[in-house]
């Protein structure tokens, strides 16, 4: 299977560069497996399109201010560190720039608002990674103060600086877990009261964590798609909700799934599992792509994705490349916003 395959043209102009003007407004194209028929609608209107007994799953991380923008010590040049994950004793796996001048030994100094962050650059990895240790003159812990002075790490395609808006809105309503680099984007959309609404009708909830790393960005740079592997993600599923969703899954009841993240936590951990569903922590390595057979996912809410990008082959795995490729050309048509801050897609 190639990659080509997956290919599409994207008027730049449709990429959403700023979140739509009040949450939970924004549109929703509507794919029917069964019937190829494709609804235009409204966030608004999800309840209308999912029905009483379905079990709605969401990913309850939450996006950290992972960007630190600062200086080099001694000289004083400009320096910018993206934390990617957390090792031990204060110590992270990131991406600095300029990489070729942050070699091992070389200190950082990151200052906002009063609040002062020491880094140091303690190896170098693969890909322009590097290995950096925090610490601060506060008697506080060095997250309180990442929190404090951190830049929202908005996605490389929207082309502007982050701002206050950002820390509300690139984050979800339920968002609870702190680990994320990036949002889980479908769960953007959802309210307080859509939430209450969707539990009017009869629609239950389960939230499960899978922290979105850096590797949800990542290109897929192989010509065929086997060959290429997926960034692994931290997971956890607690033991209700891993009781609630098996339960479900046991009672003929539909899976509603938001987001590519979640599904890829929820598939990872049931194939662990031998078909069923483990609680507790994990690792998602699961390259999803046309082929793989669904274990849980019964119907999927997902904004629509980057071209020949690793997001969007599970989403046709999930819904046919074809009538997905047909679904965002209709999309490109009606003028639909595309990627973190965009539209949304509901796949029946």
């Amino acid at each position: 299977m190639k990659v080509a395959d997956f290919s599409f043209d994207l008027p730049p102009e449709l990429v959403a560069q700023f979140p739509p003007a009040e949450r939970g407004t924004s549109r929703l194209l509507v794919v029917d497996r069964t019937s190829g028929t494709r609804t235009h609608a409204n966030v608004l209107e999800l309840p209308q399109h999912l029905r009483a007994g379905d079990l709605l799953v969401l990913n309850n991380t939450r996006v950290f201010p992972a960007r630190l923008l600062g200086t080099r010590e001694p000289g004083g040049g400009a320096v910018e560190v993206l934390l990617i994950s957390p090792l031990e004793d204060d110590r992270w796996e990131a991406l600095v720039h300029p990489g070729q001048r942050l070699k091992p030994g070389r200190r950082l100094l990151f200052e906002r608002g009063g609040r002062v962050l020491h880094a140091e650059v303690l190896a170098q990895r693969f890909f322009g990674r590097r290995e950096v240790r925090l610490w601060t003159d506060e008697r506080c812990p060095v997250m309180d103060v990442i929190e404090a002075i951190g830049h929202i790490p908005l996605p490389p395609y929207i082309k502007r600086a982050d701002g206050e808006l950002d820390r509300e809105r690139y984050q979800t309503v339920f968002a609870r877990e702190r680990g994320s680099i990036a949002a889980p984007t479908a769960g953007l959309h959802f309210t307080g009261p859509l939430l209450d609404q969707l539990d009017a009708a009869g629609i239950e909830r389960v939230e499960i964590t899978l922290h979105v790393g850096y590797g949800t960005f990542k290109p897929v740079r192989v010509e065929d798609v086997e060959a290429h592997t997926v960034d692994p993600e931290r997971y956890e599923i607690g033991p209700d909700a891993a009781a609630r969703i098996t339960a479900a899954i046991d009672g003929g009841r539909r899976l509603v799934v938001v987001g590519t993240t979640t599904t890829r936590a929820l598939e990872t951990a049931v194939t662990r599992g031998l078909g069923r569903l483990e609680a507790g922590r994990g690792v998602a390595d699961l390259f999803i792509y046309p082929g793989y057979q669904f274990n849980a996912v019964g119907a999927l809410l997902t904004n629509f994705h980057l071209p020949a990008s690793s997001l969007l082959m599970l989403v046709a795995a999930f819904g046919g490349r074809e009538a997905v490729l047909a679904a965002y050309a209709e999309a490109v048509r009606e003028r639909y916003r595309f990627y973190s801050y965009g539209d949304a897609m509901l796949i029946v």
